[in-house]
């Protein structure tokens, strides 16, 4: 299968290095200096139970996205549209875009730049950081869960061959919410003290905040009707037993001076609560802090 990954950070590195592996035919599209480095050595991928270079091909053109079947979407939630807009003239009729990113609304986001049949949304469970140019560092997990689509199903099967446990969900909005609900209780702390996940749950307080976190969360989910799945407070002490030395990707995205996604994670909340009539006093304050941080790293004055 052909396979085109847009926007090859730590995560598309590491699903298109793990098809790479598998024998399929994977084009990475990333910033130039992780292209010249794949160019030269491939992809680096360090592992839990492996360290290789993948060889793979790699580009910093959307055009490379032509004649893929699968694109992997993993651009941040900011540039969902633009980049949307800028594989559609090279995609192939029958491509599945199958969204790898954080939040609850990058697939719709995504519908109203391609084809609507075209997109899948998926839930991403997995701990990566870029260690460098083209070395892609794997600190746990790997599993996705995903759509329903006209190919979700051969794409499913692939996936599980290469190595990637793969479910696919008649409830994915509401998995999404999941995963939304983790990343809120999660991101912005770990981004503010940078420090990892396995530290910041030890901190005085933390874990009452992260309880009023997850509260708002799941009030607000009720009021938007999501059935938000399984064991919640489980699953938030299932992130810090198993990727204790993971740093958030807000932490990441702060630390590089970069922009965050926290508009669409705590930011999301605060927003959808004030629509749905739900107090949001504690994500407002996370994500106004991180807010506050990226103002002051940007040197733009923060409000």
């Amino acid at each position: 299968m052909k396979v085109a990954v847009m926007g090859a950070g730590a995560v598309g590195c590491y699903y298109g290095g793990m098809l790479a592996r598998a024998g399929h035919d994977v084009v990475l599209i990333a910033r130039p200096q992780h292209v010249e480095a794949i160019a030269r050595s491939g992809l680096r991928m360090e592992a839990q139970t492996f360290d290789e270079q993948v060889r793979l091909a790699a580009s910093s053109e959307a055009s490379a996205v032509q004649g893929a079947a699968l694109v992997l979407f993993c651009v941040k939630s900011t540039d969902t549209e633009s980049a949307g807009a800028l594989i559609r003239p090279h995609l192939a009729g029958d491509a599945l875009v199958l969204c790898l990113q954080n939040g609850v609304d990058n697939a719709d986001r995504l519908r109203t730049v391609l084809p609507q049949h075209a997109v899948a949304a998926a839930v991403v469970y997995v701990a990566t950081e870029m260690a460098g140019p083209g070395h892609v560092r794997h600190h746990g997990r790997g599993e996705l869960v995903i759509e329903p689509s006209g190919p979700g199903e051969a794409v499913a099967k692939a996936l599980i061959a290469a190595g990637v446990p793969t479910d696919i969900s008649h409830n994915v909005r509401g998995a999404l919410w999941a995963k939304l609900i983790l990343n809120c209780a999660y991101n912005a702390v770990s981004a503010i003290t940078q420090l990892p996940y396995g530290k910041t749950v030890a901190g005085e307080g933390i874990g009452d905040v992260m309880k009023d976190v997850v509260a708002e969360c799941l009030a607000v989910a009720k009021a938007d009707g999501v059935q938000v799945p399984g064991d919640v407070d489980a699953a938030i002490r299932k992130i810090a037993e198993t990727m204790p030395a993971q740093f958030s990707s807000t932490a990441q995205d702060l630390a590089r001076g970069k922009r965050s996604e926290i508009d669409y994670l705590n930011g999301l909340i605060v927003q959808r609560g004030a629509a749905l009539g739900v107090a949001t006093p504690v994500n407002r304050v996370l994500w106004a802090l991180v807010k506050l941080m990226e103002g002051r790293q940007s040197g733009e004055a923060a409000c």
